[in-house]
């Protein structure tokens, strides 16, 4: 059942004790607020600030998972203060263990961080929750695919255009890399996971992908630098430096190009062609 006094006492309360600088926006020097402001919140949230104030008035219309889900990661919750806004909500909370896609408070205060670099937060089936701007200047805007698509193994093996980002001498090593990954996962989540379940799906729908999956093949990692092809300021050789979060099964990976080398050059040149 919907608790609207507490829902709005909890958001009032959490939007108070986040500062700017803990969710990666400016403070500004004429600022009165000791928190957030309900329009940032919306923003983070990605809502409108009418609908968001409604709620801390405790107002408005009963808000779904999906807005919950929305508001819970745009305040920068735990799990536990995730799943107590799902029951003010009326709802009961996800489940908890790998897949999910509430990104924990601290990798978050670290990805909000890094504004001036390529980055992004993924599962562990390479299912991209969050980019920076200059990530997606680099690869393109990958969170807004849906269903099995939200996998870049998938599309791998499904969508020619998921390859054009790299070059074609390296795809095959991904096709192996990525095969090996998800196979990976199927024998760490078991036959009923939904790693298995892409698996399945792969076998009947890609034949590379099921010569590949037939080798049985393990371990193949990511090289140290990955080359990508980029379609305005060409070839870039980065660095990529993973950091774990093995409650949610997360990663957050962080690309980077050697100081004053070609690629460093590129990647200053997309800084400016992904602001623009």
């Amino acid at each position: 059942m919907l608790d609207r006094e507490g829902l709005a006492d909890f958001l009032v309360r959490r939007r108070a004790v986040l500062q700017p600088e803990d969710v990666g926006m400016p403070r500004g020097q004429r600022r009165r607020t000791s928190g957030l402001r309900r329009e940032e919140v919306a923003a983070l949230c990605h809502m409108s600030t009418d609908y968001y104030s409604r709620l801390e008035r405790g107002q408005g219309p009963h808000p779904s998972e999906q807005m919950i889900a929305s508001i819970a990661q745009g305040l920068h919750l735990s799990r536990d203060e995730r799943d107590h806004l799902f029951r003010l909500a009326g709802h009961q909370p996800p489940a908890r263990g790998a897949g999910g896609d509430h990104i924990s408070p601290g990798m978050l205060r670290i990805f909000d961080r890094l504004t001036d670099t390529p980055a992004e937060i993924v599962t562990e089936l390479g299912e991209t929750l969050r980019q920076t701007p200059l990530g997606v200047a680099l690869v393109g805007d990958l969170s807004h695919y849906t269903g099995p698509s939200r996998s870049i193994g998938y599309r791998w093996f499904t969508d020619p255009t998921a390859r054009a980002i790299h070059p074609r001498e390296d795809h095959e090593f991904y096709s192996r890399m990525y095969v090996s990954g998800l196979r990976s996962v199927v024998a760490l989540r078991g036959p009923d996971s939904k790693a298995a379940w892409l698996a399945k799906s792969l076998m009947g729908q890609s034949e590379d992908f099921s010569a590949l999956w037939t080798r049985h093949e393990v371990g193949i990692r990511p090289r140290e630098v990955k080359r990508y092809q980029h379609p305005v300021v060409g070839l870039l050789e980065l660095n990529c430096q993973v950091l774990l979060d093995p409650d949610e099964s997360h990663a957050l990976l962080v690309y980077t190009a050697v100081p004053g080398s070609e690629s460093y050059e590129r990647l200053q040149l997309l800084s400016v062609i992904g602001a623009t």
